[in-house]
């Protein structure tokens, strides 16, 4: 089992950056990816970003040049660094980490998620 707390969302105008972090515990070192999910407002929940235990990322569209997906091995915390941040961005945002064999960490079918972290960008 993996535990997924995030923290670090809050209320930030447009143009502004928020850094999220998810702190995992539990039987991380079987996890062959984390990453970061969102779901505003009468949407579908959709893929941020992703990065997998060969250090590799993968980023939305909407992401790629202002999100940045990191991850400290040694806290076993998973960061996303907004930056330039959009109204549009406003979501829960969600950690998700999947194990070898499960789903992929950008496109769904994860093993874990966190409880999620609110963003809100004003204009």
């Amino acid at each position: 089992q993996v535990r997924l707390v995030e923290s670090g969302g809050g209320s930030v105008q447009a143009g502004g950056s928020l850094r999220l972090s998810c702190a995992a515990s539990g039987s991380t070192y079987s996890n062959s990816c984390m990453g970061w999910f969102r779901q505003a407002p009468g949407k579908e929940r959709e893929g941020v970003a992703a990065i997998y235990s060969d250090g590799s990322t993968k980023y939305a569209d909407f992401a790629k040049g202002r999100f940045t997906i990191s991850k400290d091995n040694v806290k076993s915390t998973l960061y996303l660094q907004m930056n330039s941040l959009k109204p549009e961005d406003t979501a829960m945002y969600y950690c998700v980490a999947s194990k070898y064999g499960g789903g992929d960490c950008h496109t769904g079918g994860v093993n874990y998620w966190g409880q999620g972290t609110q963003v809100t960008v004003s204009s």
